[in-house]
């Protein structure tokens, strides 16, 4: 099977797959504002929910030949994925604040 070329969902964000589905290993890479800064380390914060978060993690994401920063994560939670970016130092990229967040499908095939 070719290896899929991750998506960029949005500038600087790419992910792959796209949709996400409960249970799949989801690769991201970041190519944002703090990758642009130099920035020395960069770390995924992840979770899950829709008000509050759950299950927060951080993950240190490591640095690609290309400038990019990549990390993987195994979505086990049913409901929306939340994720940001910090460098450890304080400096984060979180979408002016409204993070970036992707439903989790359960793998079911809709009848419509």
């Amino acid at each position: 099977m070719p290896k899929r070329k991750l998506e960029e969902v949005v500038d600087g964000i790419f992910m792959e797959p796209v949709p996400i589905t409960m249970g799949e290993e989801v690769k991201l890479k970041y190519k944002g504002g703090l990758a642009k800064q130099g920035a020395t380390n960069i770390y995924l914060r992840s979770g899950y929910g829709f008000e509050e978060w759950k299950d927060v993690q951080d993950i240190k994401m490591k640095k690609n030949r290309d400038g990019s920063w990549g990390t993987s994560l195994v979505v086990n939670d049913s409901t929306r994925l939340n994720f940001c970016f910090h460098d450890g130092a304080d400096h984060w990229d979180n979408n002016s604040g409204r993070n970036w967040s992707y439903e989790i499908h359960d793998g079911s095939l809709s009848d419509h």
